[in-house]
Order: structure tokens, then sequence, then C-alpha cells
């Protein structure tokens, strides 16, 4: 009776001063964590907003925000709360990213932020959509240029119908959708060099191909 009361009020008390100890120990590890958060944010926000122009969000602000979590939602990967803001208009307030980005921003923000962020995450693959909505020319170009900087160290699949950025792949699989009767057929096709350069070439000038529009997309293969 008496013996067993004082035994458990005794683990007790040493349960609750273990779990305190180890509380404390948690907070100055996430507490040092979150400094180094808000130290490389600013430098993150500063190499972000460097790509923006050249990908055609020019006007765009980028801005990571870091918040403390309430004590009941700290976890393994501490206690704050780290966002993605962005404005993609002048004069327009900074919301999270995917509240206000369009799918072809989205992508774009999502370069900027892998290019500088290359060797850290461990996907090894990325898939980018849309990412030439409404780019062309010198920005296409360096869109093209910035996925294969990201292809060095990642597998990288780009569904495009810019010539400037499919100029920039190793490999070019051609994707067609053919109506029957009955149904619709999806195929892909691996193409070779010769098949590259004129899908390219119809690419750049539609479905009649010139020897313009041949030595244009020969230009932008000259370095696969």
């Amino acid at each position: 009776g008496e013996k067993d009361f004082f035994a458990k009020v005794f683990y007790k008390m040493i349960k609750q001063q273990e779990e305190e100890k180890a509380r404390l120990a948690y907070i100055e590890v996430a507490e040092s964590l979150s400094q180094k958060r808000k130290q490389v944010a600013g430098q993150l926000d500063k190499a972000v907003s460097g790509e923006l122009p050249a990908l055609k969000l020019a006007q765009a602000v980028f801005k990571t925000e870091i918040k403390k979590r309430p004590e009941t939602e700290w976890n393994a990967l501490g206690i704050d709360d780290v966002s993605f803001l962005v404005s993609t208009n002048k004069g327009q307030p900074l919301a999270p990213i995917h509240k206000v980005a369009s799918g072809g921003e989205l992508t774009r923000f999502m370069l900027a932020l892998k290019v500088n962020l290359a060797g850290v995450n461990s996907v090894e693959t990325l898939i980018f959509d849309e990412i030439d909505t409404g780019v062309s020319g010198a920005t296409a170009s360096r869109v093209g240029d910035r996925l294969a900087q990201l292809a060095q160290g990642n597998q990288v699949l780009v569904i495009t119908h810019s010539p400037q950025v499919a100029g920039y792949g190793k490999s070019h699989l051609k994707v067609q959708k053919q109506e029957t009767e009955n149904h619709t057929i999806t195929t892909v096709q691996v193409l070779n060099k010769t098949e590259r350069l004129e899908e390219i070439a119809r690419l750049l000038s539609g479905e009649v191909i010139t020897q313009k529009s041949k030595e244009a997309a020969a230009e932008l293969l000259k370095n696969n």
C-alpha cells in the first residue's frame, strides 16, 4: 500500500524531470535551428529574386516567412512554420505562393528555388509543366539554361512547346494524341538526332518545315 504509493509518486517525479530535461534540450536545439533558418532566409530571398527577372517575373517579389508554431504543433522539424510568400504584380500584397501564382508562374518560382538549392534536396527527379507559358526568345533560352544547370545533379523532365527550352535537353520524347472512331490513343516516341531536328524545326515554323527553321533548329541543338 503505502510503499507502492510512494514508489509511484517517486517514479512520476523522475519521469516529469526527464520530460522537462528533454523539453529544454529540444527547445535549445530548435531555437538554434530557428536562428539559422532566419539567417539563411534573407540569402535565399536575395538569390531567388535575382533569378526572377530572367524568368519573366521582373515585377515579382519573393519572401521567406518564418513564424513560431504553437507548442502543441512542435515536431521533429522544429518550432518553425516556414512559408514562401510571393507577389506577382506590382503593388500586390504578399501571399502564400500556392494561392497567388498561376501554373506557369509557380513552375518558374520552383525553378528559381531549385537552382539555388541544387545539391541540398534529396529529390532525384523533377518534373516541370507549363514552365514556358508566356515566355519566348531570350527568356525561354534562359529558362532552358537554368533547367540544364539543374539537370547536372538531378533528372529533369520538362513538358514544353518551346523550341528554345527543348533544345537544351539531352534527349527528346515526342508525345502525340491520335483520335480513332471509338477512343483516343497517346503515343510517346523517343527521337533520334535527325527526328529531333525536324521536331524542333516544326516547333519554330509550324507544320510546314522550312530550310531556315531547320538551320535555326540546328543552332539550338549545336551543344547536343
